[in-house]
């Protein structure tokens, strides 16, 4: 065999085995980069603000090709940082993965203390099982100027009116967090009073709004105090809730008084017997049935065509709180009255109340025309029984 031959045999065998040598290393370490435990989290870096209270889904993939129990441990975090690892709301240190799946119902919370100054910091969370591990760090920079606080704010707080009034508030929520935040809605008010939001513009009430990162939502608050509520200053506090924030602002209600009037007769009767072009009189109590006096309180009337109604005083200067007033009311139906039932209303209002009643008349025939007819028919019996009496004898 020739020399160059068997040089060319070894060279063709040396090639073969470093192609099946690199073959196998490149599997074996194929085969050791699949086996593995993962841990990570969808959003391992964020700006943040100190204060904040946050909450990290993590997912714990096991490719190790048996099922493991994983534990869970903290190996970094900042002074005076806390966190804690958690699954259906309870604390949990260790968590068993199947093989081949990954477990995502494990949760990191994150506390930042109150005065964490701005800066860059780092959380190294780890995940170890038998015979594999993984970390994962989570990179938080807080920036107090590029995170603002979020604003729930009201442009008049505070307002006046009487017991009647729904009071109306125009507010500015803003949510200046760097995601979307779903607030919800409440009001501690005294016993009796009502409490609503409404976005501006619409008339649905709502519990709760979702705010999209950085934008404005406007509200329109509605308070309707009790009946007969006092007179007085009251405070409503209103709250709007996300999971990041709690943002309070107080509303002030002044009640002036409760307006309210009753009209009405001594009897409570209303009704009354008149005669045509004959003037009748009937007595009308007004009570003041709120808590604040009424002043200048006008009487008027409305009654068929060519009726007279009169008012013994048509303006009364004041009623006292819980008070009643009397006075004469003077009706005269019109000359060419017929007989039967006939409506007249009487009327009172001070501009902050009111009330009226309706009386029934009933228009009846002057008893001395009875008389007269009854009269007349008689001298007429009398008369053609004379008659009778002298020309019946012929």
């Amino acid at each position: 065999m020739k020399r160059s031959t068997i040089v060319k045999g070894w060279a063709v065998l040396l090639a073969m085995t470093l192609l099946t040598g690199s073959a196998m290393a490149e599997a074996t370490q194929a085969e050791a980069q699949e086996a593995r435990i993962e841990l990570s989290t969808q959003y391992p870096s964020m700006v943040v603000k100190a204060g904040d209270s946050l909450t990290f889904d993590l997912d714990i993939d096991n490719r190790s090709g048996r099922s493991q129990d994983v534990a869970l441990s903290i190996e970094e975090i900042p002074e005076g940082w806390t966190g804690s690892f958690s699954a259906s709301s309870k604390q949990v240190g260790v968590v068993h993965v199947k093989d081949e799946e990954a477990n995502t119902g494990v949760d990191f919370a994150l506390d930042i203390p109150a005065d964490a100054a701005d800066g860059e910091y780092e959380v190294t969370l780890r995940a170890q099982g038998d015979g594999y591990e993984d970390e994962m760090t989570l990179a938080l920079r807080i920036d107090a100027q590029e995170v603002g606080e979020s604003s729930f704010e009201v442009e008049y707080p505070s307002q006046e009116g009487d017991s009647d009034t729904q009071f109306s508030f125009d507010a500015t929520l803003i949510n200046n967090m760097l995601s979307t935040q779903s607030y919800s809605f409440s009001a501690n008010a005294p016993t009796g009073w009502q409490v609503s939001f409404m976005p501006a513009d619409e008339s649905t009430k709502v519990a709760g709004l979702d705010v999209e990162a950085r934008k404005t939502q406007g509200l329109d608050i509605s308070v309707t105090p009790p009946e007969n509520v006092e007179a007085g200053e009251y405070t409503i506090t209103c709250t709007a809730t996300s999971a990041a924030e709690k943002m309070s602002v107080e509303l002030k209600v002044t009640i002036t008084g409760s307006y309210a009037m009753e009209m009405s007769t001594p009897s409570g009767r209303l009704s009354l017997d008149a005669y045509a072009n004959k003037e009748s009189a009937v007595q009308v109590t007004l009570t003041n049935t709120g808590n604040t006096a009424l002043t200048n309180v006008n009487l008027t009337s409305s009654a068929p065509s060519d009726w007279n109604v009169r008012y013994e005083t048509e303006t009364i200067d004041v009623i006292e709180a819980g008070a009643t007033v009397e006075t004469t009311a003077y009706i005269t139906p019109g000359e060419e009255a017929m007989s039967g039932d006939y409506v007249t209303t009487l009327k009172a209002s001070s501009g902050t109340a009111s009330d009226q009643i309706e009386l029934r008349i009933t228009v009846k025939t002057e008893t001395v025309w009875g008389v007269t007819g009854v009269v007349i028919i008689v001298l007429l019996a009398v008369a053609l029984a004379a008659i009778m009496r002298k020309y019946g004898r012929r």
